[in-house]
């Protein structure tokens, strides 16, 4: 998903689109869809709380954190923050992650009190904060690639999708060489996304375990499980709260402003 998900839409990666632009699957065309999708993802600034949970094969508890995710999508392109409020011992650690067009994403880490570096295109494959999701799976939008088709139909949790099948066009670069997306049409939210590697091998899967509705009144993916490359472990999301309208400006986004985890305030009514 631009996980930025919808809510990660932020993050995480999965999209939201208003049920009355829902299509018929003998009308939709993969251009189409895409587009909306990828229109869905730039819904300018939001405010996102998630919980993020790391088990291993077992279920037992390896990483439970609670973040802030402060996004802000146009077409111009997406800023990220996504910083730890809880526990205490880990409190502030953040990352901030930024893309325009179809330029390389690039990215910065901070580590309290004082410790910041950059992260350069090769660590944009590396685990975000320890779980199955990496930095170039929150910031990416492969709706927007050049390259999309329609894979057919088939049902996921009882409910009728049409597949979406993207990949990335000339000058477009990712870790990933093609991308599935199970749509639900009847809500326009993805239900399921495979992302596969350059030999064809799935890489990692993310899957829709919750639908509810935003802020907006919107249906969007509310919780995620996704597994990824390690095969040992798997990461669920609960980020079903989520504020548009919030008012950030460019300082927000800078590497000096990653020691700062207030929330922004809400825009006037």
């Amino acid at each position: 998903m631009n996980l930025r998900l919808p809510f990660l839409a932020a993050a995480l990666g999965l999209l939201n689109i208003c049920p009355a632009a829902a299509a018929e699957p003998a009308s939709v065309t993969a251009s189409d869809l895409a587009t909306q999708l990828s229109a869905r993802q730039q819904d300018g600034a939001a405010l996102v709380r998630v919980k993020l949970e790391v088990k291993d094969a077992a279920g037992a508890m390896k990483t439970a954190l609670q973040l802030q995710i402060k996004s802000r999508a146009t077409r111009a392109g997406t800023d990220l923050v996504y910083q730890v409020l809880w526990p205490k011992e880990r409190k502030g650690e953040a990352v901030l992650l930024r893309k325009s067009g179809s330029r390389t994403a690039t990215g910065t880490l901070f580590t309290p009190p004082d410790t910041t570096r950059p992260l350069d295109a090769a660590q944009m494959k590396d685990a975000l904060f320890g779980s199955d999701l990496s930095y170039e799976d929150v910031i990416e939008n492969f709706f927007a690639w050049d390259q999309q088709t329609l894979g057919g139909t088939e049902v996921v949790d009882r409910v009728p999708c049409q597949i979406l099948e993207s990949k990335p066009g000339k000058g477009e670069r990712s870790a990933y060489a093609s991308v599935r997306t199970w749509v639900d049409l009847r809500r326009l939210v993805p239900l399921r996304v495979e992302k596969y590697g350059a030999s064809g091998k799935l890489v990692r899967r993310i899957d829709t375990t919750r639908v509810a509705n935003d802020d907006n009144g919107r249906p969007i993916p509310a919780n995620l499980t996704v597994r990824g490359p390690r095969g040992d472990t798997v990461t669920d999301l609960d980020g079903s709260k989520i504020k548009h309208g919030v008012t950030y400006t460019d300082d927000d986004f800078s590497p000096e402003k990653l020691r700062d985890a207030t929330t922004p305030r809400a825009a006037p009514e």
